[in-house]
């Protein structure tokens, strides 16, 4: 392994700190982000580092601003966070309500936020399988891009969803302009 050209965001795993998340590239040391040892800057030589995921192979030195598009895609992928997406105004306090078309059975009510919150993890461990799949090592291309397929459409069958959310920018977007 080539560990010079390393880029932000290729998780690592390291004998002495475990787990980490290249955030930084300087010309001889990456500042890693360890799960449970916090950022150390660490020779691009270190023999105890062993790559995971490769991420923006490159030579070059990254920006500030990658890096914190770096911290964000870590704490998707690494911890159990997920972005604070609101829910639309008109459907707070709001009830669904799940009626059998025979009457004699009970109707179900489930809260809108509860209901809300499960679409909002579908939607991030949509995205988490996504990354996974694009970060494969063993999938040949053409498998990444028959799998990627599959979960545009998914995306596309979740769009009923997006009257729930109250920011465009957190729907769900499938393959624009294809055949249903």
């Amino acid at each position: 392994m080539d560990q010079t050209t390393l880029g932000i965001g290729t998780r690592l795993q390291h004998t002495q700190f475990g787990p980490g998340v290249i955030v930084g590239v300087k010309y001889a040391t990456y500042l890693i982000s360890f799960i449970h040892h916090g950022i150390k800057e660490l020779d691009k030589t270190d023999s105890h580092l062993d790559e995971i995921i490769p991420e923006n192979v490159t030579a070059e030195i990254e920006t500030s601003s990658e890096i914190e598009k770096s911290l964000l895609k870590i704490l998707r992928l690494w911890g159990d966070t997920q972005e604070i997406v609101p829910l639309g105004e008109r459907w707070q306090k709001g009830m669904m309500l799940l009626q059998p078309f025979d009457k004699t059975q009970k109707p179900k009510e489930i809260p809108v936020e509860v209901f809300f919150h499960k679409i909002v993890m579908l939607r991030d461990r949509l995205r988490v399988m996504e990354q996974q799949i694009n970060a494969h090592k063993i999938l040949t291309d053409e498998d990444k891009v028959n799998l990627q397929q599959y979960i545009t459409r998914i995306y596309g069958s979740l769009t009923t969803f997006n009257v729930l959310f109250k920011n465009k920018e957190h729907w769900f977007v499938g393959d624009k302009g294809a055949e249903p």
